[in-house]
């Protein structure tokens, strides 16, 4: 890590707080973020600006399901409530697992502050019109086709059941990025753009409302590291390292990426549209509105990978480095 670094975006994927074959409990989540968070304690150790985003798809697939089963019986939920619900819940679970590790660690001069967000997008986003991004439980048939009455999108997905489809736009701007700006430069660490933020568009009396969407938390970290003029975004995910033909026998782990190389790569389809796609579209985007490292890895490997000797690096062309 260089002296150079001072303003550190740590986006957590979904894995950092339910790893693969866990339903979710609390006390699961609690788990994997005493580990996932060692090495945020390092970097505020180290006397960095921290701001921390996470992903949601489990936690608003749950509140989904509680809402469908509630039906009736308490007020339905729209879709950008619940990604503020889960905002919430899982502000709070990082946060206060943060504050401990700070507080075991001696640290008692960093508050630790969870900011429900809004991203803004536009409804006219041709994404508007392709509702693709899969959330909540898995239907069977006969239920998908009473959704499909309702009003809901309905996709068969992956042999396991029938699943609720909803649009996936473009972030523009963070709508509180002002503040969390604020906060940051007095030195709080801030959980922000939870699970990408709450979709909402400007209506045409400047009034703000929510859309029935969801944001891709990577490219919305990517917007808000921008806003804020961070240096390094640190992306926890579920692999050590981004690969080329990756899940085959010609596998080839990276461990440097300039942004031509990743765009090169990109284009030949190495990396999946619902995984390491937007990963490094958004290290693409805030490299190249000013940005100076982008690193993937796995949370076990958060400091070593900031010591340089994990995970991959991303570079602006012209500033690749070799380990």
């Amino acid at each position: 890590m260089t002296d150079k670094i001072e303003k550190v975006l740590v986006a957590l994927g979904g894995n950092a707080l339910v790893k693969a074959g866990q339903r979710g409990a609390v006390e699961e989540q609690q788990a994997n973020l005493r580990e996932a968070l060692a090495g945020v304690v390092e970097l505020i150790r180290q006397g960095q600006r921290v701001l921390i985003t996470h992903g949601n798809g489990p936690q608003v697939g749950h509140a989904l399901l509680r809402a469908e089963a509630a039906r009736g019986q308490a007020y339905d939920l729209p879709l950008d409530c619940c990604v503020a619900q889960s905002q919430g819940e899982t502000g709070y679970l990082i946060q206060q697992c943060l504050r401990n590790l700070l507080h075991q660690a001696g640290i008692h001069h960093r508050p630790v502050v969870t900011l429900v967000t809004q991203t803004l997008v536009d409804q006219a986003d041709p994404l508007m019109a392709q509702p693709t991004k899969p959330i909540g439980p898995f239907y069977t048939k006969e239920q998908a086709t009473a959704m499909v009455a309702r009003g809901w999108r309905m996709i068969e997905d992956s042999h396991r059941g029938y699943r609720r489809v909803v649009p996936s736009p473009l972030p523009l701007r963070i709508v509180e990025s002002e503040v969390i700006q604020r906060l940051v430069e007095e030195g709080a660490v801030v959980i922000a753009a939870g699970g990408g933020g709450i979709p909402v568009h400007v209506t045409e009396d400047g009034s703000l409302t929510g859309v029935e969407a969801v944001v891709d938390k990577d490219l919305a970290s990517s917007v808000l590291a921008v806003e804020l003029g961070m240096d390094l975004i640190l992306d926890l995910t579920a692999v050590e390292q981004v690969y080329l033909h990756f899940g085959t026998a010609q596998a080839q782990a990276l461990d440097s990426l300039t942004v031509a190389e990743a765009k090169r790569y990109l284009a030949q389809g190495h990396f999946a549209p619902g995984s390491m796609g937007p990963k490094i579209e958004a290290a693409i985007r805030f490299l190249e509105r000013g940005g100076r490292k982008v690193i993937v890895t796995e949370p076990a490997k958060a400091q070593e990978a900031l010591a340089g000797k994990a995970g991959t690096h991303v570079y602006p062309d012209g500033k690749k480095q070799v380990r």
